[in-house]
């Protein structure tokens, strides 16, 4: 699945490629993806550009005049950029196509990808972004603020740092990284945790995403590039799906668990 990371480098990428030209023609293959009325869709986004691509958590923000379309990847969503004559693959089911006869396709395979036109100035209604929580790398990600949330919580913390109005933007792959740096056990009940590691948690978030995203993201089986960029983050993970092997720290093997239906990698000795 994209995380933060991941789709800010898709957001990065496409501000490159695809900002004002305008949107001729809007082909939906697999209406259920569109959260809104489809000739609404349609009639609004035509004759358009996009003016900018923003990013809240793992949402992507394309700035259309007068309305914002709102993008969640989900588990398996892609974005490739293909020439107008391209075959259309089994699974691109919506496709903006360019003035210049170029195209923005969005693939998913398992089709759980959606899209929802939102009126700018109705966008502080708008409740899928504006439940999301703090970001990695925001001043107002502090200690205190986590254990404001984490009040009552006996969840273990791998699962509550999943829960995207606490964090946003963390899924599983990060979530595993930062307990690790924070030397976090992920079945430790939430309501127990300290501030010292609320603030350890704040800090590796903040660190972890950073370079995540200086690295284009993680390319693994879950979840593979697209837009010909390939993330290298993977080649710095700690934990996460190193099951059996090393511990970089202490020399333990990683063990992976289950936690909530989560596969979850962790170090018992550093992690204890």
């Amino acid at each position: 699945m994209p995380e933060i990371a991941e789709v800010e480098t898709v957001r990065n990428v496409l501000k490159k490629q695809i900002l004002n030209k305008e949107i001729v023609d809007i082909k939906v293959l697999y209406s259920n993806m569109i959260e809104s009325d489809l000739n609404e869709f349609k009639q609004v986004i035509i004759g358009k550009t996009f003016n900018d691509i923003l990013r809240r958590g793992k949402w992507l923000i394309f700035d259309l005049d007068g309305y914002y379309l709102i993008s969640h990847l989900r588990m398996e969503g892609k974005y490739f950029i293909k020439p107008l004559n391209e075959k259309i693959e089994k699974h691109e089911h919506v496709i903006f196509e360019f003035i210049d006869n170029s195209t923005l396709r969005y693939h998913d395979t398992r089709k759980f990808g959606r899209m929802k036109l939102i009126k700018k100035e109705k966008m502080n209604d708008c409740i899928e972004i504006q439940k999301q929580g703090l970001e990695p790398g925001d001043k107002n990600l502090t200690g205190k603020y986590l254990l404001e949330k984490f009040k009552g919580k006996r969840l273990p913390i791998k699962t509550t740092l999943l829960d995207q109005t606490i964090i946003s933007g963390l899924g599983n792959i990060y979530v595993d990284e930062v307990l690790f740096k924070s030397n976090i056990n992920p079945l430790k009940e939430t309501n127990k945790i300290t501030l010292e590691e609320a603030n350890n948690i704040c800090k590796s978030s903040n660190i972890i995403i950073k370079n995540a995203i200086k690295y284009g993201g993680t390319t693994i089986r879950s979840y593979t590039s697209s837009l010909g960029v390939k993330g290298s983050y993977q080649n710095y993970l700690q934990v996460h799906k190193r099951e059996n092997q090393e511990c970089n720290i202490c020399k333990n093997k990683i063990k992976r668990i289950k936690v909530n239906g989560r596969s979850t990698y962790y170090c018992p000795n550093c992690q204890k």
